[in-house]
C-alpha cells in the first residue's frame, strides 16, 4: 500500500549551497533513470540499480549516473536582466536507441541534451601518434588499420539542439509530443510550438498578450500535451481556469475548444480568492481521459468530458484557509506546487509544508500524509501516517498547524511510470520511496 513506503536515498547532491536546492524531478518513460535539475543549473540522471541473485533488495536504488551543467547564468544586454541558470523543467523523450534524451529548460533557452555510454575508443591512427599530435606525413612509410580498444565506461552528456531567442517572458513549463517530433514551450503569455530538429524557428499557437498590458488579466501558469493526441493540449491561468485546445482547427489556438473553470462560491469569497484559485500545475492522465489541476489548497480532476465541475476536489491542507494573510505576508501563498499520477491513474500525490507530501486513493477515497525529512526517514524504514491536529486536544505523533514549519516544502515530485516508487524533493535533499519490500 502507498502508506508502507521504504526510504531508500537520503542527500544526492553536492554541497549545502542555495545552487543545490532542487527545482525539478522526472522520471524517464521506461523508470529506469531519474532526472533532477537544480538552482545552479545541474542535471544529475540517476540510474535505478539492477537486480542481482546475491543483493535482490537492491533493485529500486538509485546511483548517480551522470551529472552535468545544462545551463550558465546569463545578461540579457538589451534588458539590463540577470538571466539565472535554474532548471525550470526537465522533460525525457521515449527511446529511440541506445543513447537517452531530454528537453531541460531556464527562464528563456531549452537545451536537448543527448547522454550516451562509450566503452571503447578508436587507436592506432595513421596521420596522429599516440599523444594525439600530428605526424608529418612524409615520415608514414604504412598504413595500419586503426581498430577499437576496450576503455572504462564513460557517459558523457553532450547538447545537441539549443532552442533560443524565442520568449519575451519566463518559461514555466515544457511539454513533448506523442507524434515524438515536436514539443511546446510555455511563458506567461504565449505557448510556442519547435521541431525537435529546428532551433531557429518556432511557430506561436497560444498568444494572450492584450495589446494594451494594463488589460492584462491573467497569465498562463502551465501547459501540456495529450499523451495520445498530437493535435490536444491543455493550458491553465492564473485564474483558476484551464482551456483545451485542438491545433487542427486553426494556427493560432487563441479559441479553446473547451473550458474548464469551477464556478466560486460566493459565500467564501475573500481577498486572497483570486490568489489561492491560480493553477499551478496541470497533468493529463496516462489513459488520457483526465486531467488533473492544482491550485494552493486543492488537487482537482477533471474528466475531459464535463467542463462544468471537477470530478473530484481533495483537500491538500485545508487547515491553512484560516492562516491566508500570515501566509501572504510571507509570500508562501504564491507557492507553486506539483501533482503527479501513479502509473495507473488510481492515486495521486502532491506537496505541502513541513516537509508533508499528500497522497489520494482515487478508488477507496483514502488518503494519507507523510513525511520526507532526515530525522525520520532511516534507509528502509517504514514511512509512518501523519496528522495535523485542527482545534481541539493534540494527540500523541499530531502536529499542531501553528508549528508548521512553512520554510519546508514539497513542491516538485515524481512518480515511477509503472511502478510505486516515487521522487520527492525537499530543498536540496531528494528522497526515493518505494512500496515495502517484501
Amino acid at each position: 500500500s502507498n502508506d508502507q513506503l521504504a526510504f531508500y536515498n537520503d542527500k544526492l547532491g553536492l554541497a549545502n549551497t542555495t545552487s543545490d536546492i532542487i527545482s525539478t524531478v522526472e522520471f524517464n518513460p521506461s523508470g529506469e533513470l531519474l532526472a533532477t535539475g537544480d538552482k545552479g543549473g545541474r542535471v544529475v540522471v540517476f540510474q535505478r540499480e539492477q537486480e542481482t541473485k546475491s543483493e535482490p533488495q537492491r533493485r529500486g536504488e538509485y546511483n548517480v549516473y551522470s551529472t552535468f551543467q545544462s545551463h550558465d547564468p546569463e545578461f540579457d544586454y538589451l534588458k539590463s536582466l540577470e538571466i539565472e541558470e535554474k532548471i525550470n523543467k526537465i522533460r525525457w523523450l521515449p527511446q529511440q536507441n541506445a543513447a537517452y534524451f531530454l528537453l531541460s529548460t531556464n527562464d528563456k533557452t531549452v537545451k536537448l541534451w543527448k547522454i550516451s555510454e562509450r566503452d571503447r575508443r578508436p587507436e592506432g591512427y595513421n596521420l596522429k601518434d599516440e599523444d594525439g599530435r600530428i605526424r608529418d606525413p612524409s615520415t608514414i612509410t604504412s598504413l595500419r588499420v586503426p581498430v577499437l580498444q576496450n576503455t572504462d565506461l564513460m557517459v558523457e552528456a553532450t547538447a545537441r539542439r539549443v532552442f533560443s531567442n524565442a520568449h519575451t517572458y519566463h518559461i514555466n513549463s515544457i511539454s513533448v509530443n506523442s507524434d515524438l517530433q515536436t514539443y511546446i514551450s510555455t511563458d506567461d503569455l504565449r505557448v510556442n510550438l519547435w521541431n525537435l530538429e529546428i532551433t531557429d524557428q518556432s511557430f506561436n499557437i497560444v498568444d494572450i498578450k492584450p495589446c494594451n498590458m494594463e488589460d492584462l488579466t491573467e497569465v498562463i501558469t502551465a501547459a501540456e500535451f495529450h499523451p495520445q493526441q498530437c493535435n490536444t493540449l491543455a493550458y491553465s491561468s492564473s485564474r483558476g481556469s484551464v482551456r483545451l485546445c485542438d491545433m487542427r482547427k486553426q494556427a493560432l489556438c487563441d479559441t479553446h475548444c473547451k473550458f474548464f473553470e469551477e464556478p466560486e462560491d460566493p459565500s467564501t469569497r475573500s481577498f486572497f480568492s483570486e490568489i489561492i484559485s491560480s493553477i499551478s500545475d496541470i497533468k493529463f492522465s496516462h489513459s488520457g481521459r483526465f486531467l488533473m489541476t492544482r491550485d494552493y489548497l486543492t488537487v482537482k480532476v477533471w474528466d475531459l468530458n464535463m467542463e462544468t465541475r471537477p470530478v473530484q476536489t481533495y483537500q491538500v491542507h485545508d487547515y491553512l484557509r484560516g492562516k491566508l494573510c500570515s501566509l501572504y505576508e510571507n509570500d508562501c501563498i504564491f507557492d507553486k506546487f506539483e501533482c503527479v499520477w501513479n502509473g495507473s491513474d488510481s492515486v495521486i500525490m502532491t506537496g505541502s509544508y513541513n516537509n508533508f507530501f499528500r497522497m489520494f486513493d482515487r478508488n477507496t477515497k483514502k488518503d494519507v500524509t507523510l513525511e520526507a525529512s532526515r530525522e525520520n526517514s532511516k534507509p528502509r524504514a517504514i514511512l509512518k501516517p501523519r496528522k495535523v491536529c485542527v482545534g481541539g486536544k493534540r494527540r500523541k505523533d499530531e502536529v499542531t498547524v501553528d508549528s508548521l514549519d512553512f520554510s519546508k516544502k514539497i513542491l516538485h515530485s515524481a512518480w515511477h511510470p509503472q511502478e510505486n516508487i516515487i521522487a520527492v524533493a525537499a530543498s536540496n535533499n531528494l528522497y526515493i520511496f518505494q512500496d515495502k519490500v517484501t
